[in-house]
């Protein structure tokens, strides 16, 4: 749980007091690899803060896998049209190795956020974050060519490439991995 201090203490003051009352609203659970953290059509009422390991989103159409999304260790996970809204999820969320996570359970977060203004602020300060996180990828793909997707992530992602396997990066990057590999190896052989 010092992880999870250390980063609330990242974005907000939050007293020893605050992190009291969030106690009730936290519970640990660990995901073997592939276990699905959050299923397409249940409705996500938790926020997954990833301790260990890290997770993708993803859905599926026609039984073709495309990867939305990674969080890594000092990442919330989740899916925030849904926690927010309570309606069903339209993606899947799945550990992609062993991960230790840190789960806010909603309800009594929101508990909680009543007895604490440094509680509520948090909750703020997490949602934007995971909204700056959505939209710097939203507009990556809105603007850039794979071979630009790609080499921004080389620089500001530089985990993702070591950690994240060619296929599921490929899909991530909406190509095909035949494609990644090309473009990766025109890239080293023009260094």
């Amino acid at each position: 749980m010092e992880n999870l201090l250390h980063y609330i203490r990242s974005l907000t003051s939050f007293s020893d007091k605050s992190w009291d009352l969030l106690q009730p609203a936290l519970s640990e659970k660990s995901f073997k690899k592939n276990e699905l953290m959050l299923q397409e059509g249940k409705v996500c009422r938790s926020l997954f803060f990833m301790d260990k390991g890290f997770c993708k989103s993803y859905y599926e159409i026609d039984g073709v896998v495309k990867n939305t999304g990674f969080f890594f260790e000092n990442e919330i996970a989740t899916n925030i049209n849904s926690f927010g809204s309570g309606r069903p999820s339209e993606f899947t969320i799945a550990a992609c190795e062993e991960a230790e996570t840190i789960i806010f359970d909603k309800e009594k977060l929101f508990e909680a956020a009543k007895e604490s203004l440094e509680i509520e602020a948090l909750g703020r300060h997490c949602i934007r974050r995971f909204a700056l996180k959505q939209e710097e990828f939203s507009n990556l793909f809105k603007l850039y060519t794979a071979q630009e997707r790609l080499a921004y992530l080389e620089t500001q992602y530089p985990e993702m490439m070591q950690r994240i396997p060619l296929t599921q990066l490929a899909s991530f990057l909406g190509v095909a991995r035949e494609t990644l590999s090309r473009i990766r190896k025109r890239r080293i052989s023009n260094e």
